[in-house]
Formats: C-alpha cells, structure tokens, sequence
C-alpha cells in the first residue's frame, strides 16, 4: 500500500481516486498529443517542471543521460513551438497508450509519486503502423490551480534501439 512522507499508508479510498485522477489525467494528455495539439502539451505540467526522455539501461544506472531534457513550462513551450513551426518532419499520426498507473505515495509537499506504462505507436502515411516506443512514465504530480500536473516526468523507454525521428513529446 502506498504510504505518506510520515511513514503511514494511505487510504484505499484516497488511492484509487489517485489513481483514477491520474488516468484521467494521461487520457488527456495522450489525446493532446495524438490529436497534434502540440500548444496545449506544456499545460500538463507545472511553471517548474521537469521533463525527460531516457533510456531504461541510463536511468538504471541513475545516470541523467536522456533523448530530451527539458527544464520549466518555457522551455517545455520552445520545444512545442519547434515542433510545430520550424521542425521538418514526415507527416505521422500517433497512438499513445497507457496503463497499470500505480500510485506509490504521497510527500510532506502532497507531491504524489506515480508509475505507468506506455507504449506509443506510430503510423507514417505510406507505412505500417509501427511501435515508436515501449516503456513507463515515473511521474511526480502537484496541485497546481485545482487540478493535478506533472512536476516531473521521466519518459523511460525499454527498448536500446528506438527510432532516430524522435519529434513530439512522449
């Protein structure tokens, strides 16, 4: 059972509407980004955000090596602003999928601590549907405005081998 910064394990209760709140959460945040509103991605984090793209075997080995790093809803912003004006890419549409969200707990900030995994399938216009990546999100989520975003999201993909195209957010 996930527990507190205290020590103390959290309601069964409080957990699944946790959980639920999450899911809702990534089913929003995985429509923006699979319906190409690249804006609205930035939204789902705080001002003080951090977002990172990392391989599993670098994140295993606790080194902060990753694909993206991005640092703060401004940084997160230029990044979407290069994607949707200046990068140059084959038109693709995308499919993200998610699922086993875990709540894992809650800190003295009310900072909740979660995992889930993703998969994000990638369909190029003249190509079979191909898996983009495969891996989990290790998230930490903050009240911000009444409403959860992420604080930190850690985009940690399985595979060594991933696509060198890499363009929208995980």
């Amino acid at each position: 059972m996930p527990k507190t910064s205290g020590g103390s394990a959290l309601d069964a209760a409080e957990v699944r509407a946790l959980r639920l709140e999450i899911e809702e959460f990534n089913t929003e945040y995985c429509a923006a980004l699979d319906e190409g509103r690249i804006d609205d991605w930035p939204s789902f984090f705080t001002d003080d955000a951090v977002y990172r793209i990392t391989g599993r075997e670098n994140a295993d080995a606790d080194l902060p090596v990753g694909l993206v790093y991005c640092e703060g809803r401004a940084m997160l912003r230029d990044r979407a602003l290069a994607i949707a004006k200046t990068a140059m890419y084959a038109p693709r549409y995308l499919r993200h999928l998610v699922s086993n969200v875990r709540v894992l707990g809650i800190d003295a900030e009310k900072v909740v601590a979660a995992e889930a995994n993703y998969i994000v399938l990638q369909t190029l216009v003249d190509e079979k549907t191909t898996i983009q990546q495969a891996g989990r999100y290790v998230d930490r989520f903050a009240r911000d405005g009444g409403r959860l975003r992420l604080r930190e999201r850690d985009c940690i993909y399985d595979s060594l081998l991933i696509d060198n195209s890499l363009v929208m957010p995980v």
